[in-house]
């Protein structure tokens, strides 16, 4: 017996499914023998629009990963599982940002390109290192992405996206959202749409997945106990970047209706998840507690968890999908709000971002607060970042 996934979530349907199906056939038809490329493909929600994509008669698909035992899992998974597959169907282990890919780039042209290549994780935002990899990995990597597109006349653009990009709290959805804005300067010379969405359950990297993780491992389960969250499963993760990509008009970002949505705690599904396993929560008052009585509590068929207040810099106790003057479009799609992305930023303030992050390359020297104050220079009011000083990876 599996595990339900809408009971974790509470969602009563499949999202999405239902616009999917009301267009189908005009998927069918835009699809029909294309040459499909997927940038970070071998992850969580790349390998979920994979599988949708691959439900129609596609010329060519072809998947660029980093991660080359995520890739070999993704074709042995898509072999296992579907019936039919591209005959024109390749992986490629190549960084976008390297002389392999260019040479990539000169040897193959794309009507479609999808990127879901992206360092996601808030946690990934506490040193200036790592930091500064995430600049170029969600926004200067997909620029490039971009300028590869247009120069080959491709028909549309593809980028994911994250709820985090809506009223940043974090420099993860701050990168993000600068994306955007770069994106939407960008769609003056081709097609570009791109999609935000709540937390994929059991994704990787997740939280949600973490607590699987710790049961196989015999270990505490630890998490927020006072934010909530959206959450989409794969398949409705893959299903809306599919119909963003295919139905997507040049400017727009598609979200989730939130009347869709009903928010979670962590608490609530490590419950549930636990009740499946066969155990029950024993809500401890400390990391240390939680840890010494695993072995005593396991026994008993108990399972100790330490939940506490989210004090780490980055989190919100609760996700938006759009800023509160937004225009949504809600009649298209019945799981679905668009959002017409008119927030443009100054073109010399998107400038000075990247010839000031490039300086600060160029010189190999830079802290996290110069970084930041030359994000805030383009986000200005849209950026509400503090740095609280403590870190996800400061707890358990």
């Amino acid at each position: 017996m599996q595990i339900d996934e809408n009971y974790l979530i509470n969602h009563e349907r499949v999202l999405f499914k239902c616009d999917l199906d009301e267009h189908n056939r005009d998927i069918e038809y835009l699809f029909n023998h294309a040459r499909v490329l997927v940038v970070g493909g071998a992850g969580s929600i790349g390998s979920s629009t994979i599988k949708q994509l691959l439900k129609f008669n596609l010329e060519k698909l072809y998947v660029i990963d980093i991660n080359e035992n995520a890739l070999a899992e993704l074709v042995r998974d898509i072999r296992s599982s579907l019936t039919f597959i591209c005959e024109d169907f390749k992986t490629f282990c190549i960084d976008i940002d390297s002389l392999e890919f260019d040479y990539f780039c000169d040897t193959y042209q794309f009507d479609y390109i999808l990127n879901f290549s992206a360092l996601k994780h808030v946690r990934s935002e506490k040193d200036p290192f790592t930091l500064m990899r995430m600049l170029d990995i969600n926004i200067f990597n997909s620029i490039k992405l971009i300028d590869y597109a247009i120069k080959t006349n491709s028909k549309k653009y593809f980028c994911v996206s994250t709820d985090k990009a809506a009223k940043p709290t974090n420099l993860m959805g701050s990168s993000k959202r600068i994306m955007e804005l770069f994106l939407l300067e960008k769609s003056s010379s081709m097609a570009i749409s791109t999609a935000r969405f709540a937390n994929v359950l059991f994704s990787n990297g997740s939280l949600t997945l973490s607590f699987l993780q710790r049961i196989q491992k015999h270990q505490p389960i630890a998490g927020p106990n006072d934010i909530l969250r959206y959450f989409v499963t794969y398949d409705e993760a893959g299903i809306l970047c599919l119909l963003t990509t295919a139905l997507g008009q040049s400017k727009e970002i598609f979200i989730p209706k939130l009347e869709k949505l009903k928010p979670v705690s962590f608490i609530e599904i490590a419950e549930k998840l636990l009740k499946y396993y066969g155990y029950k929560p024993h809500f401890c008052e400390s990391e240390s507690e939680a840890r010494d009585s695993v072995e005593r509590m396991l026994k008993s068929k108990k399972w100790p968890c330490y939940f506490s207040p989210s004090d780490t810099t980055g989190e919100k106790e609760i996700e938006e999908f759009s800023f509160d003057d937004d225009l949504l479009e809600k009649t298209r799609f019945q799981d679905i709000d668009v959002i017409f992305n008119n927030r443009q930023a100054n073109p010399s303030d998107l400038a000075e971002f990247t010839a000031k992050i490039e300086d600060l390359k160029v010189r190999k020297s830079w802290s996290k607060n110069q970084i930041v104050e030359i994000m805030r220079n383009v986000l200005k009011e849209e950026m509400s970042y503090i740095d609280k000083g403590k870190y996800l990876d400061d707890k358990m």
